[in-house]
């Protein structure tokens, strides 16, 4: 008997479904923007947490990716995937020796660092266990989460270079404070005046250090901005592939990337006079940033509502109907890093067809 192609339309809910040509548009998109400006492409994996769409940014050309933890490195690592850049700090001892097991196993994975402690910790560690690697300083541009002053990099950076199991090959400067400013022009303004420090000193270690050639910055919201500055050398990019209603908010310079990541929910209550219930709540739909946007499945005007751990409420801007009971909603999410981080798997949809499941495997890591 012939295999019968699921439709997403018999998908259970709450779901997350990918649209794979929407997704590959993206991530086409991305590629031949970097690469026509002369810049490398390393995506954040902290965007999507799945090793099969790690795979494919690599396969477009990307020379590799980012994690935000250990955990997440770990999971790549056995995925096969190389060229990982972990971009928070690793601190403690049992971070520190998973760390060294995954040094082990793929040479080139390469840490920030913001601290001379933070710098003693990893040398002692890779010490002991008889190995080298590469580091970059991670500096604050504003965001004042990780990282170290420009202005007052120097003793970490001495503290690098001097280092005989750590080689410094750049600087990480990641403006996350710029990323959501709704006016292009803003954003362009304050993304430079964020990056000026770090050019500076990015400059100086070049003529120094002859191993200091990366320079990691930039964020879907300032990547076309920041493929003119001529010092950053890749983009750390993360969100463009997925999207999200934060992103879709802001102006962009020129055609928004499209929203291939989609929450799919079903009304299950309708009784209620001026709304309907659904079946996603805050268990599906992180509650953080842009407001979700119904794409398809009802009317024009429909606003979504967060309404309790297992629902959500749909009413309507003006006078429209509401959807009928049963009535499958497509919602483009709030903010999708958490979202996805609340799934298994992306239903891969292709012309309303389901054509592969692909796992979030990174979900949960977050150590």
């Amino acid at each position: 008997m012939k295999h019968m192609v699921p439709r997403q339309a018999e998908l259970d809910t709450p779901c997350l479904v990918l649209d794979v040509d929407q997704l590959e548009d993206n991530l086409r998109r991305m590629q031949h923007l970097a690469s026509d400006a002369g810049k490398d492409l390393r995506p954040h994996a902290k965007t999507h947490k799945c090793s099969a769409l790690c795979a494919k940014q690599v396969e477009m050309g990307a020379i590799g990716v980012c994690a935000a933890k250990v955990s997440e490195a770990d999971a790549l690592v056995r995925a096969g995937i190389g060229g990982i850049l972990i971009t928070g700090p690793v601190v403690t001892a049992a971070k520190l020796a998973r760390l060294m097991k995954l040094v082990r196993q793929s040479p080139d994975l390469t840490v920030v660092v913001d601290s001379p402690d933070g710098v003693a910790q990893l040398d002692r560690a890779l010490d002991e266990a008889g190995l080298a690697m590469q580091v970059l300083i991670d500096l604050d541009v504003g965001l004042g989460r990780t990282g170290v002053k420009p202005d007052r990099s120097q003793v970490l950076v001495n503290s690098v270079h001097s280092s005989l199991r750590l080689t410094l090959r750049g600087v990480q400067a990641y403006a996350g404070h710029v990323q959501h400013i709704p006016s292009l022009i803003q954003r362009a303004d304050q993304s430079d005046a964020a990056l000026r420090p770090a050019v500076n000193l990015y400059r100086a270690l070049q003529t120094g250090i002859p191993s200091c050639t990366v320079f990691s910055a930039s964020g879907t919201g300032t990547h076309s901005m920041d493929l003119g500055v001529p010092e950053i050398t890749e983009l750390q990019v993360g969100s463009y592939a997925l999207m999200d209603a934060e992103y879709l908010a802001i102006e962009a310079d020129g055609e928004p990337f499209r929203p291939a990541l989609r929450l799919l929910t079903t009304v299950v209550s309708v009784d209620h006079g001026r709304h309907v219930t659904v079946d996603a709540g805050l268990k599906s739909l992180y509650r953080d940033g842009g407001a979700p946007r119904v794409i398809k499945g009802g009317g024009p005007d429909l606003i979504y509502d967060w309404f309790g751990d297992e629902y959500g409420r749909i009413s309507h801007s003006g006078h429209g109907l509401l959807p009928d009971l049963g009535a499958r909603l497509e919602i483009v999410v709030s903010h999708c890093d958490p979202t996805v981080n609340l799934f298994d798997r992306y239903h891969v949809i292709q012309n309303g067809r389901v054509v592969d499941e692909w796992p979030i495997d990174l979900r949960g890591c977050s150590q």
